[in-house]
């Protein structure tokens, strides 16, 4: 059985632990390999490693720190199908998806080595003669990365790249389900050079490695992006060491659809918006609300199309749908549903593990759909994380926006529907950082922020030039002349 190492000071290591976990295919619960089961000495070692590194790093040129970027995509690109088979085998989504996910990550660090030559900062005019101030960019330190395992590679990238560009050094700690496409990411830096220390690489379990990593002394910033749950519990731990704290988080996302709009059009981005990656995206959509005179056709027809989905590996031509990404998740998923059940909701389609058609080995949950539900449900308030969504109905625009917005999410949102002004009465309306407007809520453009509202998010955003305001602060200066 392979086993893979950690990355720290530039040099591939096992764990101080000596402990291992084993990595397993969830569309067919085959051993991809150990991988290390790292702990608090693991963490120590990256952030000592990091904290060398750091005064060279932040020396260097922006511009020339840009060059070791374009130099990663070179490999990233060169590398693009095998790293998303990779990931595919650890992950379980489908080859297109994954073949994005390698895409944004080429993308990401394309648009952070620009940021390169430009690291804005702010020339401005001061109220004295003779005075010149601007504003410059300073990193923040050393930056405490903390991934999840649905985008595997490009999460990461959305992290390590502009902390890297705005002269941080890293400690990447990826999700235990997807270790192997950090392990890929960090040989693109390997290969361009990166000088040793500036990026590290520690894996294992979120209770111990992950959390050894936020209590770290000398760590000045943990970025997160994951469950709220655990997002709330780094945020209390954090400002008690006077520790930076960035938190991507859940969502309990939704689609609304009006009696004007294109039921066609509206079909098909309910059906990416829920099952895209098999409802595991923070980005997701768990609630349908539709106005009343469509709300039966609109059923019919999302049935219908539900029932028509393919699940199967990741690997395989015309799969629809991929695994649940591990066991636990995908209990949880049933738990959800059953209770959905026993508080009045109604099956429509799903709600049971899919074990058929030579799937009987992997973890494949088939696509869900329910009706009956309240907006005080369990199901239409907790984040699902899988394929799962509830049919709700709405009197009119203004109740759909109450019933959407009654929840502690505010992640992100669409609407289906013909009418400009309706559309805009939503943009403005809903609680939500990501609004859609006649398509699916899928998730991110790198060049636009991202983050959400409320318990979804810290209020940093990520993407675009903001996300460079997360990794640095400002330093003002006022320069007199006689």
């Amino acid at each position: 059985m392979n086993r893979y190492q950690n990355f720290i000071n530039g040099k591939w290591c096992d764990p101080l632990t000596n402990e291992w976990v084993e990595n397993t295919n969830p569309a067919n619960g085959k051993s991809i390999g150990l991988f290390p089961g790292s702990g608090e000495k693991d963490i120590q070692s990256a952030a000592s490693s990091a904290r060398d590194s750091l005064k060279e790093w932040k020396q260097t040129p922006a511009p020339k720190r840009a060059e070791i970027l374009f130099k990663a995509v070179e490999y990233l690109t060169g590398n693009k199908d095998g790293f998303a088979l990779d990931l595919c085998n650890e992950m379980g989504k489908i080859m297109d998806e994954c073949r994005g996910d390698i895409q944004e990550t080429i993308d990401m660090t394309l648009f952070c080595a620009g940021e390169g030559r430009r690291n804005l900062g702010m020339v401005t005019s001061s109220e004295f003669e003779k005075r010149t101030v601007f504003a410059l960019r300073c990193p923040i330190g050393v930056v405490g990365a903390i991934t999840p395992w649905n985008f595997p590679m490009a999460m990461p990238a959305w992290k390590v790249m502009p902390a890297l560009i705005t002269g941080n050094t890293v400690i990447l700690k990826p999700a235990e389900d997807t270790p192997h496409s950090a392990i890929n990411l960090i040989k693109a830096f390997e290969y361009a050079g990166l000088p040793n220390g500036v990026l590290n690489l520690v894996m294992g379990l979120g209770e111990k490695a992950g959390h050894a990593l936020v209590m770290q002394d000398g760590v000045t910033l943990i970025s997160f992006t994951g469950s709220t749950e655990v997002g709330t519990a780094i945020a209390e731990k954090c400002p008690a060491q006077f520790k930076r704290v960035s938190l991507e988080m859940g969502g309990k996302n939704v689609v609304i659809v009006l009696s004007d709009a294109d039921i066609d059009s509206a079909i098909n981005g309910i059906i990416r918006s829920v099952f895209a990656t098999c409802g595991q995206r923070c980005a997701s959509a768990g609630r349908i609300i539709a106005e009343e005179p469509i709300i039966k056709t609109l059923t019919d027809k999302l049935v219908e199309r539900a029932n028509k989905l393919k699940l199967g590996s990741g690997l395989d031509k015309g799969t629809d749908i991929g695994p649940i990404i591990n066991e636990e998740r995908l209990c949880n998923i049933h738990e959800d549903v059953s209770t959905a059940l026993k508080e009045g909701a109604k099956l429509l389609c799903g709600g049971e593990r899919e074990t058929k058609n030579g799937l009987d080995r992997g973890l494949f949950y088939k696509p869900t759909l329910l009706t009956s539900v309240t907006p005080d449900m369990s199901i239409a308030q907790k984040e699902t994380f899988g394929p799962v969504a509830s049919i709700m109905p709405a009197k009119d625009l203004s109740h759909a926006l109450e019933t959407a917005n009654n929840i502690k999410y505010g992640l992100t949102a669409a609407i289906f529907t013909k009418d400009i002004n309706r559309a805009m009465q939503f943009v403005h309306d809903i609680e939500a950082g990501s609004v859609f407007v006649n398509t699916a809520c899928v998730g991110a453009e790198i060049q636009l922020p991202f983050g959400g509202m409320k318990g979804s998010g810290s209020g940093r955003r990520e993407g675009a030039h903001h996300m460079l305001d997360i990794y640095s602060e400002w330093k003002s200066v006022s320069i007199q002349q006689d």
